[in-house]
């Protein structure tokens, strides 16, 4: 039995070392390049638009108050009349004030007499004078000097006189231009002033609404692409189906502390009177680009904790780079960033992929 075990367990051996010697050795597997979409990036004009809010106001509006403690004597239009420069809508009642004009002008009658004694009395004593020792010089100086100081009073009362009259044209409330009666808020009987409780509301409220303003506060990154005469077409919510259009204006030139925002005026002419003071619009902004510019599918910009870059490759190797993003329309985006018109980029681009990653 034992010479058999022996027998048995080299056998055994010899089978084992031969079949390890006849299995095939595994090669380590060949890391390939990735495969990767690229382009070459290409300067396009990008036309886009911009919807904004805005707001629609009168061309001219005032808030017309009383400059006078006075009554409502009189109203001569009312909310909703078409007025007239110059037209008097209101007649005020200041009964203290019309005592104030009767007594400047008794005042400056007293005073023109006072200075009419005196300067006949100048008068006389200069002819006098001609003959050598009939005046002192004294007394002609006193006699031209009582005379100058009259004639001081006398432009004293005068401009008293002159005041009062102008406050009692305040009493007579009239249109500073063409246009329409928005607000009335005083009846007759009721008291208005320059302050006070007959001075919490205005008058009158006159609005010209024949010709309007449309405002609409533009985001800085937007105002370059706007200049003074462009024509922009906007809709309101009371004109349904119906575009109207107007061109910019004015620009302020100078962005809003608060919203970062440029305030851009546009003229609208109000035919028919379909718009009114105090509507909001829809403002279709379009933003035509000057120049030619960088134009890549949104897909090659990432956008990271680290910043935004594009992916370029160069000699078959990523390098991530810089770039600084515009406008977006639809599937497309516009950056600026160290480009020529031979940079190669990667068309969908990620975090993942590092620099110096070789491609196929």
């Amino acid at each position: 039995m034992k010479p058999i075990y022996i027998t048995t367990t080299i056998l055994s051996t010899v089978l084992f070392l031969t079949s390890c010697a006849e299995k095939p050795k595994e090669s380590a597997p060949v890391e390939e390049a990735p495969k990767m979409e690229t382009f070459e990036v290409k300067k396009e004009k990008l036309s886009t638009e911009l919807t904004m809010p805005a707001e629609l106001v009168g061309f001219q509006q005032v808030d017309l108050y009383a400059k006078v403690a006075s009554f409502v004597k009189e109203l001569k239009v009312d909310i909703g009349a078409q007025v007239k420069k110059g037209q008097l809508l209101l007649v005020l009642d200041a009964p203290e004030t019309s005592s104030q004009l009767n007594a400047a002008e008794s005042r400056l009658h007293s005073q023109q007499s006072v200075y009419t004694a005196s300067n006949s009395t100048y008068k006389r004593l200069l002819e006098t004078s001609k003959v050598e020792g009939t005046v002192s010089t004294n007394d002609l100086e006193q006699a031209e000097a009582r005379k100058n100081a009259d004639f001081a009073q006398l432009q004293a009362a005068k401009a008293t006189y002159r005041e009062v009259q102008t406050m009692l044209g305040y009493l007579q409330i009239r249109a500073p231009f063409d246009g329409i009666v928005a607000a009335r808020n005083v009846n007759p009987g009721a008291y208005v002033g320059p302050s006070g409780k007959g001075s919490e509301l205005p008058l009158f409220t006159i609005q010209e609404q024949r010709k309007l303003r449309l405002s609409v506060s533009v985001p800085e990154q937007y105002v370059g692409y706007l200049s003074v005469g462009d024509e922009m077409h906007f809709t309101v919510r009371s004109v349904l189906g119906q575009t109207f259009s107007a061109k910019i204006a004015r620009k302020s030139g100078a962005l809003d502390s608060k919203l970062r925002a440029e305030r851009v005026e546009m003229d609208v002419t109000n035919t028919g009177n379909k718009l009114l003071p105090g509507m909001v619009a829809e403002v279709i902004l379009p933003l035509n680009a000057k120049d030619s510019t960088y134009v890549v599918p949104k897909s090659a910009v990432v956008t990271s904790s680290e910043g935004i870059f594009v992916i370029a490759v160069e000699n078959n190797k990523t390098a991530r780079a810089k770039v600084q993003k515009g406008r977006e329309f639809k599937d497309k985006i516009e950056i600026f960033g160290p480009f020529t018109s031979k940079t190669v980029l990667i068309k969908s681009a990620s975090e993942e992929i590092k620099d110096g990653t070789e491609l196929k």
